[in-house]
Formats: structure tokens, C-alpha cells, sequence
């Protein structure tokens, strides 16, 4: 299911299509509740009808609600509107690390910075008995001041 700019689901309006993949797609969104800007992530009509991609979507929210960390995206919520199941996910402006490296080569000192905040959220995820089981660079993101987040 696509959405359209203006769509509301609960207090969240939808600006535009951020990106789509085999999980979902993925949206920026206004928060009119509390006026900040924000991700939501939608199941493709397939999967919204699939009770196992259902159960493996609320699982990813409860997964995420449970870590908190510096270089993991913040979730905010799970959202249900007129069947449309969405989870609300802290907005990470940048470019991922697939466009970063499509651009050249990384100097080291930017590597070593990006894969230490990437090995420092992945034990963060790994103490507590979490596997991402999607990470690549395209699911990687590159914020202006450097910091890196994950998924």
C-alpha cells in the first residue's frame, strides 16, 4: 500500500516516500502531535495480510523499543489506522553508507569512526540476545556531524 503526501495515520501526516524495500516502505512524516518530523515504516499490501509478517513486524517493535542507544534509531511508536499498520521511527537525516561509499574511497579516520559506532550498537543489540538480521550499508545512516545509526 503507497501513501500519499497529506495521508494521515493517527497524528501523523505523511510528507513523502523516503524509500522502499522488501520489508516495507518508508515515509517522513510530520508529527502533528508534538511538531517534529519522523519516519514511518509500512508493510507492502502482501505482507499487511500475512499473519507470520504481521507477528515478525509488532516483534521488530517491541525489539527496537527495547534498546536505547546513541547510534540505533529511537522507535516512538506502533501506529494502526483504517488497517494500516505503521511503526514510528525517529527520522535520520543523511545519506546511508551505500551512497557514502558509491561516492569513493572512505578515508580511514572516517571509516574507523563509522565502524566503531556500528560494532559499538551492534554489542549494545548482542548483550542484550538481538541479531540484526538486515544490516548493510544501505540500512546505514551518515548524519552531518558524523554520527552513525543503525535500524
Amino acid at each position: 500500500m503507497s501513501l500519499a503526501a497529506g495521508t494521515r495515520l493517527g497524528s501523523y501526516e505523511v510528507v513523502a516516500l523516503l524509500g522502499a524495500g522488501g520489508m516495507g516502505e518508508v515515509y517522513r512524516a510530520h508529527d502533528t502531535r508534538l511538531g517534529r518530523q519522523v519516519a514511518i515504516k509500512i508493510l507492502p499490501d502482501p505482507f499487511a495480510l500475512d499473519p507470520e509478517r504481521l507477528a515478525r513486524f509488532e516483534r521488530e517493535a517491541h525489539v527496537l523499543a527495547s534498546l536505547n542507544h546513541p547510534n540505533i534509531a529511537a522507535i516512538y511508536g506502533l501506529e494502526e489506522t483504517d488497517g494500516v499498520r505503521a511503526l514510528v521511527l525517529e527520522l535520520v537525516e543523511g545519506p546511508t553508507l551505500a551512497d557514502r561509499i558509491a561516492e569513493g574511497a572512505i578515508p580511514l579516520a572516517e571509516a574507523l569512526l563509522a565502524a566503531r559506532q556500528i560494532a559499538d550498537a551492534l554489542g549494545t543489540a548482542h548483550e542484550q540476545g538481538i541479531i540484526h538480521r538486515d544490516l548493510k550499508p544501505a540500512n546505514i545512516k551518515l548524519r552531518p556531524d558524523g554520527t552513525v545509526k543503525t535500524p
